[in-house]
């Protein structure tokens, strides 16, 4: 049994509140993330550091790899694109804390595009429709395969981080973030759960609780205000 969160995006004090509710129903349960950890809410930073201090696993979203091809690369399309989709808060958030943000890109680049855990397969945006044709065989069996298909695709918008595409049945429950809803939904013909429930957006943020591909109960927290409003730091 394992607690897949949606995308935090900056919004670390709901992030906090909702592992606390979490905690006190499922102690010790290992935590999940399907991504977007950075970017439009207040408090990137502690977001990054709080994963890397508890060892959190998570799947990068698209805002995490614009943060690290604008830091590494910034002439790159991910780089580029960084500067419209929510930089400036993150910027804000590691002003005086610079010493820390080569261990939190090397985070980014290490994350695994996907985790095919036996309860569930994450990714950030999920599998497309596009890659139908190449899930006639147990391909979900061989890591190194996925990871060629999905790698060379990153900046697609078919790819892992981008679709907005109808997902595929892939046999077992898939959970995703990137496209949001005001509630987790639950596509029952292809088997996917959306957890992305925009708390940078004001709603809440929301984490799923699932055991050998079945879901149990959705955990959610409502955004708290200072993650959201505009503030100078």
């Amino acid at each position: 049994m394992i607690t897949v969160i949606g995308d935090i995006h900056g919004c670390f004090n709901t992030l906090e509140k909702l592992i606390e509710k979490i905690s006190v129903k499922y102690a010790d349960i290992p935590l999940y993330c399907v991504g977007d950890l950075v970017d439009r809410g207040n408090f990137s930073y502690e977001v990054m550091e709080y994963f890397a201090e508890h060892k959190i696993p998570f799947t990068p979203g698209n805002h995490d790899f614009m943060f690290y091809y604008y830091m590494k690369d910034p002439s790159s399309v991910m780089g580029r694109a960084w500067h419209h989709n929510g930089s400036e808060t993150t910027l804000r958030s590691y002003q005086g804390r610079w010493e820390k943000v080569n261990a939190h890109l090397e985070m980014v680049k290490e994350a695994p595009l996907f985790i095919n855990h036996k309860d569930c397969f994450i990714s950030h945006a999920g599998i497309s429709t596009y890659y139908k044709s190449k899930f006639k065989d147990d391909v979900l069996g061989d890591k190194e395969l996925l990871e060629n298909i999905f790698r060379k695709d990153l900046i697609e918008e078919h790819g892992l981080l981008w679709t907005r595409d109808q997902l595929i049945n892939i046999g077992k429950l898939q959970i995703v973030g990137h496209t949001r809803f005001a509630e987790p939904k639950h596509d029952l013909l292809k088997n996917v759960l959306y957890i992305d429930t925009a708390a940078v957006a004001n709603n809440k943020l929301s984490a799923a609780i699932v055991d050998e591909n079945k879901i149990i109960e959705i955990i959610s927290q409502e955004t708290i205000p200072i993650d959201i409003t505009h503030t100078s730091f």
